[in-house]
């Protein structure tokens, strides 16, 4: 676990900030989603291909026609006008429906919050948080200042009278 740790820290896929909170590098990491994504399209469409290609049945008649279904597998819209008929082709479907989706899914998150800001969010509620921790530890030593104040006072007024 500490190998890994170690790995980590060094690849720059993240960095910890002022606030101990380790801040991804979306950037990186949704082009190796993408990377990944169309890799697993044209590899598993060529399986499919080559599993279709000789049933005269298969409605995959091209390797575009067998890309054209990984994508439709890895986005769930599944248009039905292309479809595997054998075993290799229908478990290459299911491992694109399995594999597409979860890219498919982060590579979204990681638009959506480079869009949106979702992180910013977050970093300002860590600022609003670490403010407020120095705002306590500044009264609390304002109120000691002015208990000490108080009891010098105190022994003032005593004196005077």
């Amino acid at each position: 676990m500490i190998v890994v740790q170690k790995v980590m820290e060094k690849s720059n896929l993240y960095r910890v900030d002022d606030f101990g909170v380790k801040n991804y590098n979306y950037g990186f990491i949704g082009s190796i989603s993408l990377f990944l994504f169309i890799t697993l399209n044209l590899s598993l469409g060529y399986i499919t291909y080559q599993a279709e290609i000789g049933l005269e049945t298969s409605p995959v008649k091209s390797y575009a026609d067998a890309i054209w279904l990984m994508v439709m597998s890895s986005t769930t819209i599944g248009f039905g006008d292309v479809y595997p008929i054998s075993f290799v082709g229908r478990a290459s479907v299911f491992i694109m429906f399995i594999l597409g989706i979860g890219l498919l899914g982060g590579m979204g998150a990681v638009f959506v919050n480079k869009i949106f800001g979702f992180a910013d969010t977050n970093i300002k509620n860590r600022e609003l948080r670490m403010q407020n921790s120095q705002i306590i530890t500044q009264n609390i030593e304002i109120t000691k200042k002015l208990i000490k104040l108080e009891e010098k006072l105190d022994s003032l007024t005593k004196t005077d009278k």
